[in-house]
């Protein structure tokens, strides 16, 4: 009360404390930049619009609405593995460099967040697949140092693949063979970021769980072994999204 009134008979003080504290809010807002890795669920395939409705436009929505100031690039690329990000080698690679190039500033926090591994645990068609749990870690640790060396203020974010149905067998063959396979990576993400301890960090680990065995969330799709469910629908993606902010949230500084 004794303050209250001071402040009362003071109300120019009164008036610039409060513009100082809205200053100061709107000058803590985080700029955040981020580049999203990944296949076609981070493409966003088969959305009618995979621009505002993907899991990589729906993140950046859902840190705007919490207040970061967020640039991004989705560089997500359909039926990629991680032979297609590797440094030199990898189709996705120079072109996920030249997004990074144009959009980091030195101002901002960089973020990388990576999503990789159904079309690794495929039994044909894919770039390398199948890919061994081991043959894995090498090539997301190789395509880790290079960003890390490149930008040394970056920090990664891991995904965890989520889950797909074991019918999944479009003109690639996934099945029950490569939903295993699939998980055998979720062990390995959890080392690298271990590895790299306050460089790169897990995603969410309760995306797959969240995905599995609800067909209401992806896009229900006719393959050479029926019916099967690989690719988020708008609300899978909204979902998606929901795990993927708060793994960029805990890296930000």
């Amino acid at each position: 009360m004794f303050l209250y009134i001071q402040f009362m008979k003071r109300p120019i003080l009164f008036l610039i404390l409060i513009l100082f504290s809205l200053t100061t809010f709107a000058q803590g807002k985080k700029a955040v930049e981020i580049v999203f890795i990944g296949n076609s669920i981070t493409q966003g395939a088969r959305l009618a619009h995979p621009e505002t409705e993907g899991p990589a436009s729906q993140t950046v929505e859902l840190l705007r609405e919490e207040g970061y100031d967020v640039k991004y690039a989705n560089r997500g690329r359909s039926g990629t593995t991680t032979y297609d990000w590797l440094p030199g080698s990898g189709k996705c690679f120079g072109p996920m460099i030249a997004a990074a190039d144009g959009l980091f500033t030195p101002e901002a926090e960089h973020v990388f967040s990576v999503m990789l591994g159904t079309n690794d645990s495929a039994e044909t068609r894919c770039n390398g697949a199948p890919v061994s749990a081991e043959q894995y870690e090498k090539n997301v640790c190789t395509i880790i140092d290079t960003l890390l060396t490149r930008y040394p203020d970056a920090r990664i974010v891991l995904n965890f693949p989520i889950w797909y149905s074991p019918t999944t067998h479009n003109g690639t063959r996934y099945l029950q063979t490569g939903l295993d396979r699939l998980q055998t990576y979720h062990p390995v993400i959890r080392k690298i970021a271990k590895a790299y301890r306050k460089r790169v960090f897990t995603g969410n680990k309760k995306a797959f769980k969240a995905f599995r065995n609800h067909p209401e969330l992806f896009d229900e799709e006719n393959g050479n072994s029926g019916k099967f469910y690989l690719h988020p629908n708008a609300t899978g993606a909204r979902l998606l999204a929901t795990y993927w902010e708060k793994g960029v949230k805990r890296v930000i500084r």
